[in-house]
């Protein structure tokens, strides 16, 4: 009985299978390069992550003039917020501006061609190299090791 996408879990999904007539370069190319998005979508993790440390520690140096201020040390207080608080991270740009520069760039243009390639070569499949790893890697017929979810899990 061949797999449907509601039965038989011994098989991987439809959309993870590669389509007839590919080839296993290709699939590796586009693996390869569906790992790199993902490699990008990591460092944009970290990106978003400086941006919000970066605005934490503003907001934490805005308490820590005001506590050297009530302290009596005028001068640093003022040195601190007027040098460094609010201070642009880059030329004329805050944390933010940095985040919606790389998303309009570089992690758009990147989402839009690795989406491409996999419309072009692999009618828009994703992971089919690593489904074609795990049914490599896993032992058929064994619990735990199902292609993937039943249906009514």
């Amino acid at each position: 009985m061949a797999a449907t996408e509601t039965g038989d879990d011994s098989v991987p999904a439809k959309r993870h299978r590669r389509p007839a007539g590919v080839g296993d370069t290709t699939v590796e190319a586009v693996g390869k390069l569906s790992e790199a998005f993902e490699i990008t979508e990591r460092a944009r993790g970290h990106l978003y992550a400086f941006h919000q440390l970066t605005g934490g520690a503003d907001l934490a140096l805005g308490r820590a003039a005001a506590l050297l201020g009530e302290a009596g040390h005028d001068h640093l207080a003022d040195r601190i917020t007027a040098d460094l608080i609010g201070r642009n991270v880059l030329e004329g740009r805050w944390t933010f501006q940095v985040v919606e520069e790389y998303d309009d760039g570089y992690y758009s243009l990147f989402r839009e061609i690795e989406r491409e390639v996999r419309d072009e070569l692999l009618q828009g499949r994703s992971h089919v190299y690593e489904a074609e790893m795990k049914e490599a890697r896993r032992t058929h017929g064994r619990p735990g090791h199902e292609a993937r979810p039943q249906a009514n899990s």
